[in-house]
This record gives structure tokens, sequence and C-alpha cells, in this order.
């Protein structure tokens, strides 16, 4: 009994439920995504199967390092908790500096802790992955009117305040998170960070950000979730306290 809870407590906090094959039939009617998936699946469930992950149903989870400009991808077996790096892409632009975004039109990239909310295979931008951005926290911290949105994971190597791949890695990223989706995984969780949370970096950061001390707050914050998931390759479950900040179990 205490495994079989284990185990739904694991699939829950990824919010993964049943399989939902009419999600990829619909998703397949895009010639980009039908595209996306011949030219990438054979290789990733290759590599999902060197990692000895179950192609059929797997856990994806995303972080993003704006500094660094790197996007990495780790998946999961979808009863175990413990998540393995599938691979690691390099953001091709970027806008913004380092700190959240808290108002529309700044052009900052948002850091914090986010899901994957849409999948766009019209998208203007190649094919795309869109944040919940806004989400509960930003909007506790936030005192502008419009916090502006549409923050997505895109194609074409442009942005203002997203996170753009170029067209072929982001069809990698764009089938491994449409397949977890499609085996089951409605809730696919993506970090946003400054930077790698080390102690180094967060010296470098405290020292880009003396004249504003919430900021520095808030990314001490940030780091007691990135050191949740670096102690173990485990992902927390993440809620928002009401003063916005991050808590972490």
């Amino acid at each position: 009994m205490k495994k079989a809870s284990f185990i739904l407590s694991v699939l829950l906090l990824c919010g993964f439920h049943t399989p939902d094959p009419g999600f990829h039939a619909g998703q397949m009617k895009a010639p980009k995504v039908a595209l996306a998936y011949q030219e990438k699946w054979p290789e990733i469930k290759a590599r999902l199967k060197e990692l000895k992950v179950d192609p059929t149903g797997y856990l994806v989870y995303i972080r993003v390092f704006k500094a660094e400009k790197i996007l990495e991808v780790w998946v999961s077996n979808g009863r175990k908790k413990t998540f393995r790096k599938f691979g690691s892409y390099a953001i091709c632009a970027s806008s913004g500096q380092a700190g959240p975004k808290r108002s529309e039109g700044d052009g900052q990239v948002p850091e914090g802790f986010y899901d994957i909310s849409v999948f766009n295979p019209y998208s203007n931008y190649y094919i795309s992955l869109g944040l919940n951005y806004p989400n509960k926290s930003d909007r506790i911290l936030s005192s502008a009117k419009s916090l502006g949105g549409a923050i997505m994971i895109h194609g074409n190597c442009v942005t203002i305040g997203c996170i753009p791949l170029t067209d072929d890695k982001i069809k990698e990223v764009y089938i491994l998170a449409e397949q977890a989706r499609s085996g089951g995984q409605e809730v696919i969780p993506v970090h946003l960070f400054p930077s790698r949370m080390t102690a180094t970096n967060m010296q470098a950061l405290s020292a880009e950000t003396q004249a504003d001390k919430s900021i520095l707050i808030f990314w001490k914050n940030l780091k007691t979730g990135y050191d949740f998931f670096e102690a173990g390759n485990i992902l927390p479950d993440v809620s928002v306290a009401p003063d916005g900040s991050y808590r972490f179990q």
C-alpha cells in the first residue's frame, strides 16, 4: 500500500494521468508537427531507450538558464521520480537582462516556476510551446496594470521576452513535450533561472542588483527550488505563498 501511494503521488506531482491519443492525433494534423515527428521521433526514441526511459510513458521537465543561454530537457519514467538529462539546447537569441518579468513591454524573459499551457503547431515562429506566464507569484509581486503574456519556447531565432531555439531544435523539444503530453503528462514543468544558481553565480547576481534588494530576495527563493532539484534530480512540489514567494516540498 505504501509503495502504491508513493507511485500515485509522483504521477500526480507531474500531472500524469491516462494517455490522450486524441491530443496526438490533433497535433499530427499540423504539417510542421508531422514533419518534426517524422524527422525527430526515431532519434528521440533511441535516446530515451539509451537512458532506460520508456518511450511510451515518460515525463518531461524543462529548465532554462538565461545567462548561459541554455535550455535543458530532462526525462523520467512515468513511475519513477528521478529525472535524467535528455539534452541541452542553445537559446539562439535573447532580450532583457537578469531579473524577473514584471510588466508588459519590459523585454524581460520571466524567471520562476511555470508549466506548458499551450502547444501551438501553427505558430508564426515555426512551432511553439506557451508558458502559463503570468503565474500566481507574478501577479502578487507585480504592481503593473498589465504583466504581458504569450511567453513561448519557439523557433525562428528572434525574441522579445521569449525563449527561441533554431527551427531544428524546437522540433525536437516540441516532439519530446508533445509525446509526454499525449502519453498522459498533463502538467509539464518549466523552471526559468537568471543563471545556474551556484554560489559563485549568486555572488555575481548580488553584485548586479545592490540597488534592489527585493530582486536578490527573489533570486534566493529561486535558488531554493534550484537546489532541491540539484540534490537528487527530483522535482519539488511548487506552490505560491500569500506574499508571492515560492514554497517547495
